[in-house]
């Protein structure tokens, strides 16, 4: 199955990406590899998914926002691919911040949220490497943040 008939069995869209809202690009890509700037939790009617894990926002609702990351993401992704995710050969890793308590530990569970995903989308492709970050903040009080590496074709 391709990784688009993956993506259209399990009913998802993918938007282009936002606009930076900083001093930054939202993609540099440098040989075959694509480094994705961190992008934040945004629910579906594009407002800033916010709060903190262990406080307000419980490990279940981390990892959907974490998926939704994962969808924007892939996003991104196609556009730094020039419109076609099958020219991905590998995702290489993936780094999550979490906003959460200083006692709270399931920044890896809530990350599983994203690479459950990329994994079912991308297949052996979507295995990759990975850091999972407990934080004080994010940008704009966002509950996750994250950023991809992947290799192209």
């Amino acid at each position: 199955m391709s990784v688009y008939e993956k993506l259209q069995s399990l009913d998802i869209t993918l938007a282009p990406p936002a606009a930076p809202v900083a001093a930054y690009v939202m993609y540099v890509q440098t040989g075959n590899l694509v480094f994705l700037s961190g992008h934040i939790a945004k629910k579906a009617d594009g407002s800033v998914w916010a709060g903190q894990l262990g406080k307000d926002i419980d490990t279940a609702e981390g990892q959907q926002a974490a998926r939704a990351i994962a969808i924007d993401l892939l996003g991104t992704l196609q556009e730094a691919c020039g419109g076609d995710l099958n020219r991905v050969t590998r995702i290489v890793k993936v780094m999550s911040l979490v906003n959460s308590t200083p006692d709270y530990t399931d920044q890896h569970l809530v990350t599983n949220g994203a690479s459950e995903l990329i994994g079912e989308v991308f297949g052996d492709a979507g295995k990759h490497a990975r850091s999972a970050f407990g934080v004080a903040q994010i940008p704009r009080g966002a509950c996750v943040e994250i950023e991809l590496i992947a290799e192209i074709k």
